[in-house]
């Protein structure tokens, strides 16, 4: 497993508990399913970018080649990624519950 980023350390430092509720959540969520891991990872790199996390791009950027992803999926994600920085991500996610 990759070292954990700092502030996750801080966590299983503080609330060891918390972290590890936290972990396992975000692995369960990130797992393959209906979509692939690695386009999960994808998004969340898209997201870290969107809300200026550079040490949270390259991280997930290279969770995302562990799960398989190219360099090119990694480029065409930073170009989505440009595409909608500014765009309020809650107010576009919720277009996915529109049925018409």
């Amino acid at each position: 497993m990759a070292e954990q980023p700092t502030w996750i350390q801080q966590l299983q430092q503080r609330t060891p508990q918390f972290a590890e509720s936290y972990l396992a959540q975000r692995e369960n969520i990130l797992k393959d399913g209906a979509i692939p891991a690695k386009y999960k990872i994808l998004m969340t790199m898209i997201v870290d970018a969107i809300t200026a996390h550079p040490d949270g791009c390259a991280n997930i950027a290279n969770r995302a080649r562990a799960a398989g992803a190219s360099e090119a999926e990694i480029n065409e994600a930073v170009e989505v990624a440009y595409l909608f920085d500014g765009t309020p991500a809650l107010v576009t996610a919720v277009n996915a519950f529109r049925t018409s």
